[in-house]
């Protein structure tokens, strides 16, 4: 027997169960994973209270880890046992044992250690996603991001000041400024009150070419008041709350604005994305050019506390959660 945190009803952090659970074995084409960190993400919040749904009650919930290989199946022959490996945006990952499909995840290079992947996988390829294939970022360009002391917040501030860009970061308190000010971004902006006007006066009037909002429902409509004309919303988190009620009169009237609502795994969804991105991804932490924060961690037993935290906004950078 093993170990997982399963939801067994939607609701609050009380809601999570931690559970024993039979060692899965692995089927031809699978591996097992012996998990060693695994990550925090907003959207576990996002299935543990039924705005997402899951497939079936109960179950574990959890989206990116990382570990070490302990058993391959009969026709796996890219992996071998000890290696190590991570994936993002697999369902399942608060669990010390699990199962995936060998062309799921990716073999980590040296450089890499598993607790710093279990830290990145899903924020730095949402980030890849977003400067590199959502729109290129163009260096040179100013943008504006969400909660950018957040773990994406931070690995966005750094990749587009890495790619020349001029980043204005919002953030909720002085001491989350500071932070992110060590992180690239150039300007940074306390709180939502006149946002628009906050970034007339930093750009000049120019207004900023696009937006990166993870806040979603709080944010949303000062966001578009922010773009330049035929500027580009990106909504890509609910932390505040599903965005609702949008009128495509809106976008009209603030200049013909355009507006996606990525998910990462269209970006990734094939072998050779999962792979070119993730390259890209290790390529800039290795260099230093993204620097990976775990601001905390918690012990997997304990995942409802690490919840309460991120649920509170009292954390910084990623959360990693460590089985027990």
């Amino acid at each position: 027997m093993s170990k997982a945190v399963r939801v067994h009803a939607y609701g609050g952090p009380e809601a999570l169960s931690w559970d024993d659970v039979p060692t899965p074995s692995p089927t031809a084409q699978e591996i097992l994973i012996r998990q060693e960190a695994i990550g925090l993400n907003f959207i576990d919040i996002y299935y543990r209270t039924g705005l997402y749904k899951l497939p079936t009650l109960p179950a574990v919930i959890g989206m990116e880890a990382a570990g070490v290989v302990e058993a391959v199946g009969s026709d796996v022959t890219t992996l071998k046992v000890g290696d190590r490996v991570a994936y993002p945006t697999r369902l399942g990952a608060y669990a010390r044992y699990r199962v995936l499909a060998a062309d799921l995840v990716v073999r980590l290079p040296e450089a890499i250690d598993t607790h710093t992947a279990a830290a990145m996988m899903l924020r730095g390829l949402t980030v890849q996603a977003l400067l590199r294939q959502v729109r290129v970022l163009a260096a040179g360009e100013t943008i504006l991001v969400h909660a950018a002391a957040g773990g994406v917040g931070l690995l966005l501030c750094q990749w587009a000041a890495h790619l020349g860009a001029t980043v204005i970061g919002v953030v909720s308190t002085t001491q989350k400024a500071e932070l992110v000010g060590r992180h690239g971004a150039t300007h940074t902006i306390v709180g939502l009150d006149d946002l628009p006007q906050k970034v007339r006066r930093l750009t000049g009037g120019a207004m900023v070419p696009v937006v990166y909002d993870s806040v979603g429902r709080d944010s949303f409509v000062p966001s578009l008041d922010c773009l330049a004309p035929r500027g580009l919303m990106v909504s890509y988190g609910n932390a505040s709350g599903e965005v609702t009620g949008v009128s495509l009169s809106m976008l009209a009237a603030r200049g013909s604005l355009y507006v996606t609502r990525p998910k990462l795994t269209t970006f990734i969804g094939r072998r050779e994305q999962l792979e070119q991105a993730s390259t890209e991804l290790f390529d800039v932490v290795a260099q230093g050019a993204v620097r990976i924060e775990i601001g905390s961690s918690f012990p997997l037993s304990q995942v409802a506390d690490a919840h309460r935290a991120l649920e509170s906004r009292q954390t910084t950078g990623s959360t990693i959660l460590i089985p027990d």
